[in-house]
């Protein structure tokens, strides 16, 4: 099968990568890229571990063929924040505990970012409606939208803060 040329731009940096017509983003992401954030899950776009934001909305990467995201703007957990100056959802999600096994997280991580530019003052019920494409085993769930609440009011503090 011929292989296309296709520009991405993910985590800021641009990118020419070689997909066949079939290739899902998610494996283009994992194995061309090297990122390993966003995790090949059920395949099915149900369990949303494979959640990136393209272009501002939040999209399952492994429905998705590579084609179909030339000249977009891609932004992964690695581009969220860094181990070194983690970004207040991921320090929310270590402090309230909103993980455990981690599988998840990556992707509900990166659906929770892009719900806060949705709506910076989310109900719980709006965080629970806003991640319901993206499922844990683990948590019960609490302590996520625990997490993401302590996450929008912190960056909304800082909003006013700076006003």
């Amino acid at each position: 099968m011929t292989k296309h040329h296709i520009k991405l731009k993910v985590n800021g940096t641009e990118h020419d990568v070689l997909a066949e017509p079939r290739e899902l983003l998610i494996h283009t992401l994992r194995e061309q890229l090297d990122l390993k954030g966003p995790h090949v899950g059920c395949e099915t776009s149900h369990c949303g571990a494979c959640t990136v934001d393209l272009d501002g909305k939040s999209v399952k990467a492994c429905t998705m063929f590579t084609v179909q995201a030339a000249g977009t703007d891609i932004t992964t957990i690695e581009g969220i924040g860094t181990p070194d100056a983690m970004h207040v959802l991921q320090e929310a999600f270590r402090e309230h505990h909103g993980l455990q096994c981690g599988f998840c997280t990556p992707g509900m991580i990166t659906r929770a970012y892009r719900l806060l530019q949705e709506n910076p003052t989310p109900t719980e019920e709006d965080v629970r409606f806003g991640i319901a494409g993206n499922l844990c085993r683990c948590t019960g769930y609490q302590n996520i939208v625990k997490s993401v609440m302590a996450a929008a009011s912190e960056l909304n503090t800082a909003k006013e803060a700076a006003q």
